[in-house]
């Protein structure tokens, strides 16, 4: 037997893709599964969006890359929809979530430093979180089971049990830079924050000069049902990192920022050899083509409530199974009574993709144009798997 030549970083299906349409995907000996899972969020249209892949094909006859030395019309437009669609005024594009973090991180750093304040580094994150793999990120995450192995933590991250704002004004210091969350936890398992703090989180910053920085990486770009899903807080924050779901499988991210903070980002201090090349952003500008359309966001909102809901109704019929449902929008989470690979298993049996997440949740993250016929398989697919993994525990 041949060795794998690759790293065994991952516990891989025995599952292999060689196409996919919308939601469907189909492996190498022609068997055909509703893909939930998206990616871990990415495919947000689907896979072989006829747009994107237009799209991509005809950028790739023209231009690939050629470094940011020179002007770059697609990142300038793309940035100027970002913007405008969103609180920012500045954009710095990556190749990836971690990166875009590791932007974010660095921005509110150097805005401080720029200000005159070089000591006030220090990050508060919240228990739960999830911001890459990078010697920053994981440190910023704080979980131990990424941090085993890897050396000292990196300093300058300080994790707070909850999301309280009394924990966060006890843990303010004049050290402190920024306060780094998701709007809603999607590996620590779809953990919802409540929207009275994250206003009361974004008043505190203003009172104490402190940046509010979110990880939308998972959670931006329509997710939710909202474009950001801070939005639905009525906030917004002066540093953001975007991911996923903006490239719709071509793999690029971001970071936004507000003018008074990105200024002190200049040129030397960052960079990005491959970040904002022409294939990325001729399929980002792409994606927004399709996700900013009128009643787009409003159609994903629908959508995920009656996905919701029929999801509740699961759980009504099988509460020794699940116990309760979690999410917005097409980021949904079933928290499972025992480990969540269970009811996975069962559910790839019935041709049913999903992701497992921390907190035994189940993640569901269709892509996010989906409709009736895959919400309607997806619900008689878990209910397939549930029963199965019932009738498995009355018999022992």
């Amino acid at each position: 037997m041949t060795q794998n030549p690759l790293f065994a970083t991952y516990a891989r299906a025995d599952l292999k893709f060689v196409r996919g349409e919308g939601a469907w995907l189909t492996t190498e000996d022609n068997r055909r599964f509703l893909d939930f899972a998206a990616g871990v969020a990415v495919n947000s249209l689907g896979h072989t969006h006829p747009h994107l892949t237009a799209t991509l094909k005809d950028q790739a006859d023209k231009l690939w890359h050629v470094s940011n030395l020179y002007e770059n019309p697609l990142q300038q437009k793309l940035a100027e929809r970002l913007c405008a669609a969103t609180f920012a005024d500045k954009v710095f594009f990556t190749n990836s979530g971690a990166e875009s973090m590791e932007c974010v991180i660095k921005t509110a750093r150097r805005y401080h430093y720029a200000n005159g304040q070089p000591d006030r580094y220090e990050i508060l994150t919240f228990d739960g979180a999830f911001h890459g793999r990078t010697i920053a990120t994981i440190a910023a995450g704080g979980q131990e089971k990424y941090l085993e192995g890897f050396g000292p933590k990196a300093p300058g991250f300080t994790m707070l049990a909850k999301p309280d704002i009394e924990l966060v004004k006890a843990a303010m210091s004049d050290k402190v830079a920024g306060i780094l969350l998701e709007p809603l936890q999607g590996e620590g398992g779809i953990r919802e924050i409540d929207p009275s703090f994250l206003k009361a989180l974004r008043a505190l910053c203003d009172e104490t000069g402190t940046l509010l920085l979110l990880d939308e990486v998972q959670t931006g770009v329509g997710r939710t049902g909202k474009l950001f899903a801070h939005e639905w807080a009525g906030i917004t924050p002066d540093v953001m990192g975007v991911a996923k779901g903006i490239g719709g499988g071509f793999p690029f991210g971001a970071c936004l920022a507000t003018e008074k903070v990105a200024e002190a980002m200049i040129a030397g201090t960052h960079g990005s050899t491959y970040g904002g090349n022409a294939l990325a952003m001729a399929v980002g500008n792409a994606v927004l083509d399709v996700v900013l359309e009128d009643g787009f966001l409003e159609k994903v909102r629908s959508n995920g409530l009656n996905l919701k809901q029929k999801l509740a109704a699961l759980a009504d019929t099988y509460p020794d199974q699940i116990e309760t449902i979690r999410g917005e929008g097409l980021m949904l989470g079933i928290k499972c009574k025992n480990a969540p690979t269970e009811l996975l298993a069962k559910a790839r049996e019935h041709g049913f993709l999903a992701v497992p997440a921390g907190d035994n949740v189940l993640r569901l993250l269709p892509p996010l144009t989906i409709g009736q016929e895959e919400i309607e398989f997806a619900i008689s697919a878990l209910n397939a798997a549930l029963a199965d993994l019932q009738d498995a525990q009355t018999a022992s």
